[in-house]
């Protein structure tokens, strides 16, 4: 791994997490444990060998550290550490700014993984519009299952099922995405049967305005 050589905070963060592929394994790992398989799949592009180099350097770094899955599963995972879950506000303010000036739209060949939302949905939670709500959302996306629980102002969101959703929101990866860009309002999504909504009517309705994504903006001065 390079250096910057330079006595400073930002130079030594980017020393540590500054390498390509390094942030989005901590992207996933802030949604909880991964296997070495979870990344393959998720990360499609980054090699095993350097996968492995990345989780060995972090590891070293003390940002990561090795696990076991509880049962059933048992199996060997890679967790952040305290100093590694710190990172969560750098990135979700990444991402908050890319959805601003970065994103756009979807480009041909780039993939999505409906599990990627689960901080996502972090990164462009309105509070303001929570405050006094308690309510919890699991949403099925092409296969994919994660829920968020909004309480007073709050979020979390976890991959896998809730316990007890008080909303279940059923779609394609295509129209989620549309409905969280707000090009499509969820209402009519669900009335032309692209969205299957069960549960209470009024936490339905309210999904939509618990999330907001900045208005988009081009980097080139006008």
């Amino acid at each position: 791994m390079g250096t910057y050589h330079q006595y400073c905070a930002t130079a030594r963060t980017l020393d540590l997490i500054g390498e390509r592929w390094t942030l989005l394994i901590i992207r996933e790992l802030l949604t909880g444990p991964r296997r070495f398989g979870d990344f393959q799949q998720s990360l499609r592009g980054l090699g095993t060998g350097l996968l492995a180099a990345r989780l060995k350097h972090l590891e070293q770094e003390g940002l990561v550290h090795k696990v076991t899955l509880p049962a059933p599963a048992r199996t060997p995972a890679y967790a952040l550490t305290e100093a590694g879950e710190e990172l969560a506000p750098a990135v979700l303010a990444l991402a908050r700014w890319g959805m601003k000036w970065a994103l756009g739209e979807r480009r041909d060949g780039e993939l999505f993984h409906p599990g990627w939302a689960v901080l996502g949905l972090r990164a462009c939670f309105n509070a303001e519009a929570a405050e006094g709500v308690r309510a919890t959302y699991e949403f099925r996306v092409d296969g994919e299952v994660f829920h968020a629980r909004v309480s007073d102002g709050a979020i979390d969101t976890v991959h896998g099922p809730a316990q007890y959703p008080d909303a279940v929101i059923e779609t394609d990866s295509d129209t989620f995405l549309k409905v969280s860009a707000g090009k499509v309002q969820l209402a009519d999504q669900i009335h032309e049967g692209a969205v299957t909504a069960t549960g209470d009517p009024a936490t339905i309705a309210r999904l939509q305005s618990l999330f907001r994504l900045p208005t988009p903006r081009s980097r080139i001065p006008q």
